[in-house]
């Protein structure tokens, strides 16, 4: 059975600004307070999958939990029942992917640079590379700058709606920007993923989530997904 969970700022330790459920050891935040943090999660933390995300489009596979954040890393594919995978993120997608019936999932860091560079394909490419069929992946896409407030320059949307076509927008205010989740969740279709669930919240806007854009200095919140032990079977 496919598990899978995004996280909100609430409910944790972590000071200003990082109040208060920061689950990213790179922002400067008390070490302690991420540890007691991913504690918080109802996972156990020795299972979980940690990537070093740096906007780049590569994607590893793994077969166990790893003791450090995957070097240069946004995505991560395992087909390992009870290897939960995680992505951290403050304003660009966290998506999570999974199909049942082979027991594949993944993680996938998609910000501006990695979803034009095409970063969320080459995950799907690989989770087919271990047994998945795009027809029975799951894709969920989690809070994320929304079309209506991540503004960017006209040079730039035209840039990106070249590769990922259905991203550009219009903000609120009129001017030129990105809406990913719209592009991505275009591109997964054309792929054949038919069950998309997109996320409705802009975290720019919602201070319920981290936002670089809005804080500058801030946490991070993560997408989890991972394979039920044993469960792998039961597609309920």
């Amino acid at each position: 059975m496919l598990r899978h969970l995004f996280t909100a700022r609430a409910g944790g330790v972590s000071a200003a600004p990082y109040d208060s459920l920061n689950l990213g050891h790179h922002v400067g935040d008390d070490p302690a307070a991420v540890a007691a943090n991913r504690a918080r999660l109802g996972v156990d933390p020795e299972r979980i999958v940690w990537m070093d995300q740096v906007h780049s489009t590569t994607v590893r596979v793994v077969d166990a939990p790893a003791a450090a954040p995957l070097p240069a890393t946004d995505a991560v594919v395992t087909d390992r029942p009870g290897v939960v995978l995680a992505v951290l993120v403050a304003d660009c997608v966290p998506v999570l992917l999974g199909d049942a019936e082979a027991g594949v999932v993944a993680a996938v860091h998609a910000g501006r640079k990695g979803a034009a560079g095409g970063i969320v394909p080459a995950a799907l490419e690989t989770m087919v590379s271990l047994g998945a069929r795009p027809e029975r992946v799951t894709a969920w896409l989690g809070p994320a700058a929304g079309g209506a407030s991540y503004e960017v320059p006209a040079a730039m949307a035209a840039d990106v709606e070249r590769t990922l076509p259905g991203s550009r927008s219009t903000t609120s205010a009129g001017t030129c920007g990105l809406d990913l989740r719209r592009g991505l969740a275009a591109q997964l279709r054309a792929a054949g993923v038919a069950e998309i669930h997109v996320d409705s919240a802009d975290t720019i806007t919602d201070a319920r989530y981290f936002s670089h854009r809005r804080e500058g200095t801030t946490g991070r919140q993560a997408g989890l997904v991972w394979c039920e032990r044993g469960l792998q079977d039961d597609r309920d």
